[in-house]
């Protein structure tokens, strides 16, 4: 019986944290140990106030795709554990307004939305490892929340993109997607490898899925993309299928990490949603191989 106790005692405090991780509130335990890989980058948010601009580049203004946000910082505050990113509806006019201008960036005289973009562009970038983000989406009309990566060097698409998460509605459908994308012969036009798992699979058994937070996870090596949602394979992408036209491969390359919460283009039209609309952030978690 004394050995039995024993036992009891040292297994006890992992199976209690196993037990306790409630799935809608932050994980305030210490990032988890992987055999064979160090914990490279560790990114928490257990802080008040702005992202760490020792890691993370605030976006500004209309940046792409012809989204309805203007990307600033003070739609992203870290708070209660987490990085919480607002959409929020406003109305000013466009800094950048030209009514002769041909960019859609220029010629847009209001502002009706705005949100936040953050980045680790030329402050932190990684070539291969095991990515986990935990985070929960805000599933409303217009919300187009994304985790995902660029290259550090070429031109987009030859730069390489890997989406580890995108919500938006696919042909009308709020859906997952799981992508990676390489170049073409055509400038701007991209080579892609979707995966598109539609809410309603996802939340068949769980009504709830869409209030909690899940991991993404990303496992990348030199001969594959794989990418996870809580331990669903979504996505496999071998590297031996990604060669830029010019034989360069954006994927044997390092790559930069974006957070960001867009609104509208693929994530539908927001004007009758409820706002804010919002895009939480647990944790960036980042292992490569010892």
């Amino acid at each position: 019986m004394k050995y039995l106790f024993l036992v009891i005692i040292a297994i006890s405090p992992t199976f209690l944290i196993a037990q306790n991780l409630n799935m809608n509130k932050p994980d305030r335990n210490s990032p988890k140990k992987i055999v064979g890989m160090n914990l490279v980058f560790s990114e928490e948010f257990n802080y008040t106030g702005k992202p760490d601009t020792t890691f993370w580049n605030f976006e500004n203004g209309f940046k792409r795709n012809k989204e309805l946000q203007w990307y600033q910082s003070d739609n992203a505050n870290c708070i209660d554990g987490r990085l919480l990113i607002e959409g929020r509806k406003t109305k000013f006019q466009n800094p950048n307004f030209d009514e002769n201008s041909n960019s859609w960036k220029q010629n847009r005289k209001i502002v009706n939305y705005t949100s936040s973009s953050i980045t680790t562009c030329n402050k932190k970038s990684w070539l291969f490892g095991r990515f986990e983000i935990r985070a929960r989406i805000d599933t409303a009309m217009g919300a187009w929340p994304a985790i995902w990566l660029l290259g550090v060097d070429y031109e987009w698409p030859s730069c390489g993109e890997i989406d580890m998460l995108e919500f938006y509605r696919y042909n009308d459908v709020p859906s997952i997607l799981a992508n990676v994308a390489h170049g073409t012969l055509q400038r701007w036009k991209a080579n892609w490898d979707m995966t598109v798992k539609p809410l309603d699979e996802l939340s068949a058994s769980d009504k709830n899925w869409t209030k909690k937070y899940h991991v993404w996870r990303m496992d990348w090596t030199k001969d594959s993309i794989n990418l996870y949602v809580d331990d669903l394979l979504l996505n496999t992408t071998l590297l031996s299928e990604t060669v830029n036209p010019d034989g360069t491969n954006p994927f044997l390359q390092p790559q930069y990490l974006l957070l960001n919460l867009a609104l509208g283009e693929n994530g539908g039209n927001p004007e009758k949603s409820n706002f804010p609309i919002t895009f939480e952030v647990d944790y960036v978690r980042v292992y490569q191989k010892k």
